[in-house]
This record gives C-alpha cells, sequence and structure tokens, in this order.
C-alpha cells in the first residue's frame, strides 16, 4: 500500500526511518553465508538471491538440506529469518521461496512441478502485474492450466515477448542460468513521501539526499561509467514521467534540470521521487575516458 494512503487511512500512523547502514550490513552477512555453500550466486536485491547448487556435494547433494543448513546459518549469524525454495529451475524456486513467508521452506521436486503450476494463478507468474493480471483474467486465463490453452504462436502474436515467456512458465520452462557476475546497467534510488511535496521548491529541497544517497550506491569506480542521469516523479493523481539527458559535468545540476523538467509536465502535489544513472559497459567506458585523461580509468564496475 502506498505510504500517503495508509497515513490518509490512519492518521495517526507512525512511520520508522529506513536504516539503509543496518540493511546492508545484514546483506553482506547473508551473502557470507551463501558463498560457504556455492560460488554461483546470483544477487536480485539486498536479501534475495538465486544459487546454484547442483554441483555441491554438501549433504550428500541434498539442496533440501543446504537450504535448511543456510536459514539456521543466516539466523545464528545474522539474527533475522528468511525463507527458501528449492525447485530445478528459476522461475520455479522463485516461487516457492514466496510460498511460506515468513521463515518457510518449500521445495517443488521435478515429479510436482506439472501439477503445481497448473494450478498456479496468473498473478504469482513473473512480469505479471496487476494491471497485465486483469487483462489476462479478462481473457480467461487464470492459472497454468488456463495459459497452456494457446499454442506458442498464438502467445507471440497476441502478447508479444510476454506471450513467448508465459508459454513456457506455463510448462514449468526456463532455462536461465544463475548468473554470477552481473554488470549493472543502472543504479538508481527513490523515495515515497507519507505526504505529498506542495510545489517545485520542496521537491528540489528533498532531492539532495536522494543524490547523496546515489553517490554512495554508485561508488568512484562506476562514475566514468555514467553515460546518462535521470529524475522520476510520481504525482499525487498517480501519473509519473521520467526526464533524462547525457551525464552533466556536475551531476548535481543535471539532476536539478531533469528535476524541473519532469515537475513541469505533471499537475502539483509529488509523491516520489527517484534519481539515477545509466551505465555503459565498462570496456565503453574505458575507450571513451584515454583519449582525454592523463590518468586511464580502469574501467571497472
Amino acid at each position: 500500500m502506498p505510504s500517503a494512503h495508509a497515513l490518509r487511512l490512519c492518521p495517526d500512523l507512525v512511520f520508522v526511518k529506513p536504516d539503509m547502514a543496518k540493511y546492508r550490513e545484514a546483506s553482506r552477512g547473508m551473502h557470507a553465508v551463501f558463498q560457504q555453500f556455492t560460488a554461483h550466486i546470483e544477487p536480485l536485491s539486498l536479501d534475495e538471491a538465486y544459487l546454484d547448487v547442483s554441483d555441491v556435494s554438501l549433504y550428500q547433494g541434498s539442496a533440501t538440506r543446504m537450504a535448511e543448513a543456510i536459514k539456521q546459518d543466516i539466523y545464528d549469524t545474522v539474527g533475522i529469518r528468511v525463507s527458501a525454495g528449492v525447485s530445478v529451475n528459476k522461475f520455479l524456486a522463485k516461487v516457492a521461496s514466496d510460498w511460506e513467508k515468513p521463515d518457510g521452506l518449500t521445495v517443488l521436486r521435478p515429479e510436482q512441478v506439472d501439477d503445481f503450476v497448473a494450478r498456479l494463478p496468473v498473478r504469482r507468474f513473473p512480469g505479471v502485474g496487476p494491471r497485465t493480471a486483469e487483462r489476462l483474467l479478462a481473457a480467461g486465463f487464470a492459472t497454468g492450466a488456463d495459459l497452456r490453452r494457446l499454442d506458442r504462436r498464438d502467445w507471440v502474436k497476441e502478447w508479444g515477448a510476454l506471450g513467448e515467456r508465459l508459454y513456457h512458465l506455463s510448462r514449468g520452462q526456463d532455462n536461465r542460468p544463475v548468473k554470477s557476475e552481473r554488470v549493472s546497467k543502472s543504479v538508481s534510488v527513490e523515495t515515497t513521501y507519507a505526504t505529498d511535496l506542495p510545489d517545485l521548491a520542496a521537491c528540489r529541497e528533498a532531492l539532495w539526499p536522494l543524490i547523496e544517497r546515489l553517490a554512495e550506491r554508485l561508488g568512484e569506480a562506476k562514475r566514468s561509467r555514467v553515460r546518462s542521469q535521470f529524475v522520476k516523479l510520481k504525482f499525487a493523481d498517480f501519473t509519473q514521467t521520467t526526464a533524462e539527458g547525457p551525464a552533466a559535468p556536475a551531476m548535481e545540476s543535471g539532476f536539478d534540470r531533469h528535476l524541473q523538467d519532469a515537475f513541469a509536465r505533471g499537475t502539483p502535489g509529488v509523491r516520489l521521487i527517484g534519481v539515477g544513472v545509466r551505465l555503459g559497459s565498462p570496456e565503453i567506458a574505458k575507450q571513451l575516458t584515454l583519449p582525454w585523461s592523463d590518468t586511464p580509468s580502469d574501467g571497472l564496475p
């Protein structure tokens, strides 16, 4: 629920300020536990990751027993309870991890996959948000079994790339590998405000803490790779817009300019501000910095 809506429903609601330093510390502790089991780790967020343990011999190679051990180790070392999902691919493991929160462990064995996916509501499929779920339900698709009624060509014709994906997911198919080395394509931060910001001056005041958080996340190594920067605004009527342009020599002034452009597109009352940058590949960053710099960038992410 959006915080502004929650505040309207409960005017005495108390908001607890997030502590990103504490979250990052917990995240590092969790990933330290992951690394004791496998090097094949694909982070999704501060508190979530895919682990490929198909070649791990610990616990006689039992992924279920490894998941139990990981959950217990995280509780013992970090002090928090986590949920885990175990299955044959990323799609099924992700759905399983969400199945019995909090502190759950759901295992989907190969012989269970077909029946499980057939009964899975369409809203639980990755990539299906509320609006897409409404469209699917209106078209008569409520579960995975319903999604199997159309052949692949019909899905692609009517739904494009999402149709292609749903065709395979409805059959429990997901061939994506766990990628332990990922190159970031963008870095961003955003905040939803308990009370809508009434004017441009209030938005500009709120902009600077976001820029500081972004700089902390970006770090020195990635700054040479910045190719563009953007500001996202969501207005009181829930419309949103993004203003973007090439990276400015002084990034602060670039964000301020994009904020003014984005603000002019909506109605007064801003409930969310986000700032971010898009990154080029390390190789491109290195090629661009060499001709103009006496000290070439290492181009590392």
